[in-house]
């Protein structure tokens, strides 16, 4: 509410002002505001999360046709397979390849956790997981603030800007605000993108499995 205030009076986005008034308070804070942060982040969030999904109709994913079906696939595929022969040229092993590449490719920290409770267990397998929530976290979080500007600089329209930031940034909650910088038809494509990317989560677990 408060960075909504300050957006419609002083202009720019709402997202970015949410963003630095909750550093500042996490900053400051002394533990009171512990129980609000937790219900919010967990129930709020999940909700809001929920609610973009909730509003995209038949006709707008018939609209968008099989291509981001396609594209999505695509993109899985080939970023877990780049991840795992990039691995060892890089001094890391072909598990932390897939994890790091599957968690980049699905939904961020979530897919990293679902993908390392099937691989195997190991001290490295527990070091290589926490490495990569914390690294797909603060990666996701720069995109979803540098994507927005850099597609607009680019001249995408609304519908190719959403199928680009729901095919590359992690997180759902952030590739909703991500497209609400841009418009609420990329927004809307974006999530449905997203959601795409999230429905892989199960069959490459099970392929894991």
């Amino acid at each position: 509410m408060a960075a909504t205030f300050i957006s419609d009076h002083h202009g720019g986005p709402t997202l970015l002002y949410a963003l630095l008034v909750g550093i500042a308070f996490h900053l400051l804070n002394d533990g009171a505001a512990g129980p609000g942060i937790e219900f919010t982040s967990k129930t709020i969030l999940r909700i809001g999360v929920a609610l973009p999904g909730a509003r995209i109709s038949a006709a707008q994913i018939a609209g968008l046709g099989l291509t981001p079906v396609l594209q999505v696939v695509a993109g899985v595929v080939t970023t877990m397979l780049l991840g795992f022969f990039l691995a060892k040229p890089l001094g890391h092993t072909g598990q932390q390849g897939i994890l790091t590449g599957g968690a980049v490719a699905i939904c961020g920290a979530s897919a990293g956790l679902a993908i390392s409770a099937v691989l195997p267990q190991s001290k490295d397998n527990e070091r290589d997981t926490l490495f990569t929530v914390i690294a797909v976290t603060v990666f996701s979080t720069l995109a979803m603030i540098l994507y927005p500007p850099l597609v607009h600089a680019m001249g995408f329209d609304d519908r190719s800007a959403g199928i680009l930031l729901g095919g590359t940034i992690h997180d759902v909650a952030q590739v909703v605000g991500a497209g609400h910088l841009i418009s609420d038809t990329a927004a809307v494509v974006a999530t449905y993108v997203k959601l795409l990317r999230v429905a892989m989560l199960m069959p490459v677990v099970m392929v894991f499995a």
